[in-house]
Formats: structure tokens, C-alpha cells, sequence
């Protein structure tokens, strides 16, 4: 068994996570300064993509062994859109979320020049393309904001004898809050709706 003095080093050399995360994932929100506004940049998830095609998301994926989150976030942008980590300014980590505990979002605030957003290839393989959505647009539109209850779906097999329960135990619930913002003929929901939204709520600019 680890001493007292191993476990110390060990615990002040490793960075705290998440309780049953399966996997992580990171992502950039980009802000683009045009015409003397600000704006946020979105992607359209490829088509052909077996997850989620077609829906609109912001630059980022799954983070490798050992990657950290903005390593991870920076790299994903560069491979979904060509833009180098040298051309965006870290504003700085947004609120991170975790997911029904299947997996952990670290999103990233960062800013790009308006050229470099000019200058942006999509990779056809995971990007259809991307739009820039104007601040005062999501906050003069506020969200439709709906609701859903997570319910534990507990089997017959349970063992309630060997934790002292009985059958029919008040498990813990929880509610799920998705804001939908629409733009244009775009819909912006889901997790990319709830960064959107916390950004928002950082830059106190909506309540």
C-alpha cells in the first residue's frame, strides 16, 4: 500500500477531474470582431459524420491520452477550420460541463482577427461550413429555454438487500435546461446552445 508521503506527491502532481467521466472533450468559442461588432462563430457539422450530421457546433472534439483541454481545443480548430493556435487570443476557460456522467466539455473563450476568419478552410471530412452570429442578435432574441427531468431507470436486479435499501428507493433525479436559439433559418441548441448561453451570462449580457 502507498505511504502517506508517496500519496502527497502523488496528489500534488495530478490534476483533480471528474468522478466516472468515460471521456473528455474541449472546444474553442470563437469571437470575431466585424464591422465594430462582435460576433460568435459557429460551425455546420459535415453531413456524412455519424455523429450528430449536419448540426451546428463549435470547433473542438475529443481530447487524446494525456492532451490538455486547450491543447486539445486548439488543435481540433486547426484541423476543423486551418486556424493556427498563433492566431487566436486566449481570452480564457469558459465554465466547464459535465454530462450526465458520460463525459466532461471544457469550452475555451479566444478571440480571431477578422482576416483570419476570411482566411478559414474547412475540412469537407467534418465541417460543412461556418456562419458568424452577431452578439446583440442572441441577446436581443433570447432562447426558448426548455426543460427535461433525467430519471434513474433502476433494474429488478438491483441489490437492495446488500446496501439495506428497500425496492422502490427515492434515487436521485435531475433536470436538464436546452436553450434554443434561432438566427436566421439557423437553429443553435443542445450543448453549443448551453455554452452559448453561459458565455453570455459570463459577459453579462443576458440573465
Amino acid at each position: 500500500m502507498i505511504g502517506l508521503k508517496e500519496l502527497e506527491q502523488k496528489l500534488q502532481q495530478r490534476q483533480p477531474s471528474v468522478i466516472g467521466v468515460q471521456s473528455s472533450y474541449a472546444v474553442l468559442v470563437p469571437l470575431v470582431q466585424m464591422e465594430d461588432e462582435l460576433h460568435l462563430l459557429y460551425e455546420v457539422r459535415a453531413e456524412t459524420l455519424r455523429r450528430q450530421p449536419g448540426e451546428i457546433c463549435f470547433p473542438g472534439g475529443k481530447l487524446e491520452a494525456g492532451e490538455a483541454p486547450l491543447a486539445g481545443a486548439l488543435r481540433e480548430t486547426r484541423e476543423e477550420l486551418g486556424i493556427v493556435a498563433q492566431s487566436v487570443q486566449i481570452l480564457g476557460p469558459l465554465d466547464y460541463m459535465h454530462q450526465q456522467g458520460l463525459f466532461v466539455m471544457h469550452p475555451y473563450l479566444g478571440v480571431i482577427s477578422q482576416e483570419t476568419y476570411q482566411a478559414i478552410s474547412c475540412n469537407p471530412e467534418e465541417v460543412k461550413e461556418t456562419f458568424l452570429v452577431p452578439l446583440k442578435a442572441l441577446v436581443h432574441h433570447p432562447p426558448f429555454l426548455y426543460e427535461y427531468e433525467t430519471i434513474p431507470q433502476v433494474g429488478n436486479d438491483f441489490p437492495y438487500e446488500v446496501v439495506g435499501a428497500n425496492e422502490g428507493y427515492s434515487f436521485a433525479r435531475g433536470r436538464v435546461e436546452v436553450p434554443i436559439y434561432q438566427y436566421q433559418d439557423r437553429v443553435i441548441w443542445g450543448i453549443t446552445g448551453r455554452i452559448t448561453r453561459s458565455c453570455l451570462q459570463l459577459m453579462e449580457v443576458c440573465p
